[in-house]
């Protein structure tokens, strides 16, 4: 039996609150250099390109393909097995760590360059979490992060 409550929830700080702010929201927050317009995940107060403090933070479109995974076997009291342990590539060009959702957890469903788009699961009054799941055909044409 799956236990939501056993997935350990980050503790936003300064430097990642408005992307914790975003994802209660349900909207995926990034950071770009306003110097060398490099954009980057994890958040922080610095560019990780050019060590310049002059960052600023917009909404992410929510697109991503799957970069590389793993599935998981093992049990875990939050998680009904298998389950995917992904990184994703972020449409402007970031990867992060999340898990694939909402498909069979096999290779042959896990298809890596797939089109994902962000879904979010409110986990407590602060926080909602970003998972990632196949981009239905009409994502492409609108924004359906919200489904």
């Amino acid at each position: 039996m799956v236990d939501k409550t056993k997935i350990p929830l980050p503790q936003p700080t300064p430097e990642t609150a408005h992307f914790w702010a975003g994802t209660k929201n349900e909207t995926l927050k990034l950071q770009r250099c306003d110097d060398c317009n490099n954009v980057y995940f994890p958040p922080r107060p610095f560019c990780p390109s050019c060590a310049s403090r002059k960052v600023s933070v917009f909404d992410a479109s929510g697109s991503a393909t799957l970069y590389s995974y793993v599935i998981n076997n093992r049990p875990h009291p939050a998680f009904d097995g298998p389950y995917s342990i992904a990184v994703v590539e972020l449409e402007e060009g970031p990867r992060m760590m999340s898990n694939i959702i909402n498909c069979p957890q096999t290779p042959e469903a896990l298809e890596l360059d797939m089109p994902l788009e962000v879904v979010f699961e409110s986990m407590s009054e602060e926080i909602s979490l970003p998972y990632f799941q196949p981009a239905t055909s009409d994502s492409k044409s609108s924004d359906s992060r919200n489904q």
